[in-house]
């Protein structure tokens, strides 16, 4: 919001709230067994194998089809990314106390999230410390205003390259990498069928959006291979382009984008039949500048 506004005197009106956050992580919540803990590694442990705590929340009355308790890549990445931009809203605000204390926060995060999260023989990041399943949460890692991942290490190059080859396809990135236990590329049967695969393969269309920032990132802050990365920039956003004109005139429902699609052809739309945040990332691919 600062960033699009410059609007100062919202953020310092806000400020104690934020802090009053970033607080309440670090010394734990439990409320409705959420179970969210500050470890000391300072990584962000979170909920239970029965209580769903990431976007991947599917649940059949007290099964959760896709456990990921304990330290989820993408939380830790929006973990680390929290404390770096209240670092810079502490140095606004001119609570200078605050801001070496989210700093050093924020340094210790990273120092453990690149020791621990890197999967060296799959080459990608694990999804949760532990689970080696090749999931497209790691893109969180890369795509965010400040990357706990560096662009220019070999972690992030293998990382993206390892989603791209597993995850990647026209209509968004895949769920679960084919040949891992339990993928499913169809999205059909009676609701424990399809909730059970909600996350099990199936392509979601929005995380369309943190592969482009990711691309974006290499193509401008890459000391090496900077051109290569430029022009996989523009032939990704003119498939997304081609393919979700078509979507949008031809297909599932005229004048928007589904919830979700299978993996494999002919890519049918399936789940909610407009969902907005398909359509507000492929449009912010399609449009930003």
């Amino acid at each position: 919001y600062y960033k699009y506004t410059n609007d100062l005197a919202f953020v310092k009106g806000i400020y104690l709230r934020l802090k009053a956050i970033i607080k309440a992580y670090a010394e734990g919540i439990d409320i409705d067994d959420n179970n969210i803990y500050l470890d000391d590694d300072n990584l962000i442990v979170a909920g239970t194998p029965s209580t769903q705590n990431t976007w991947m929340d599917a649940k059949y009355g007290n099964h959760a089809f896709t456990p990921r308790n304990g330290k989820a890549v993408e939380i830790n990445a929006l973990w680390y990314n929290a404390l770096k931009i209240m670092q810079e809203l502490a140095s606004l605000c001119n609570d200078k106390e605050e801001v070496n204390t989210y700093k050093d926060m924020a340094e210790f995060t990273q120092i453990s999230f690149n020791n621990k999260f890197y999967n060296k023989k799959r080459k990608c990041l694990y999804d949760v410390l532990g689970d080696k399943k090749i999931r497209p949460n790691q893109l969180f890692a890369l795509s965010l205003s400040y990357p706990v991942l560096d662009v220019n290490s070999e972690e992030a190059k293998t990382m993206f390259y390892t989603v791209t080859k597993k995850l990647l396809n026209p209509y968004g990135l895949k769920t679960l990498a084919k040949g891992e236990e339990n993928y499913i590329e169809v999205y059909e049967g009676d609701n424990f069928k399809r909730d059970f695969s909600y996350h099990q393969g199936i392509t979601w269309t929005w995380l369309l959006g943190l592969y482009y920032d990711c691309l974006k990132r290499f193509a401008t802050e890459s000391k090496k291979d900077k051109t290569i990365y430029k022009k996989q920039l523009n032939e990704f956003i003119k498939q997304v382009t081609e393919t979700f004109s078509k979507e949008l005139n031809e297909r599932g429902c005229i004048g928007s984008i589904a919830e979700i699609f299978d993996s494999k052809k002919p890519y049918e739309p399936k789940g909610a039949v407009a969902q907005a945040w398909s359509v507000a990332e492929v449009f912010r691919i399609i449009l930003e500048k």
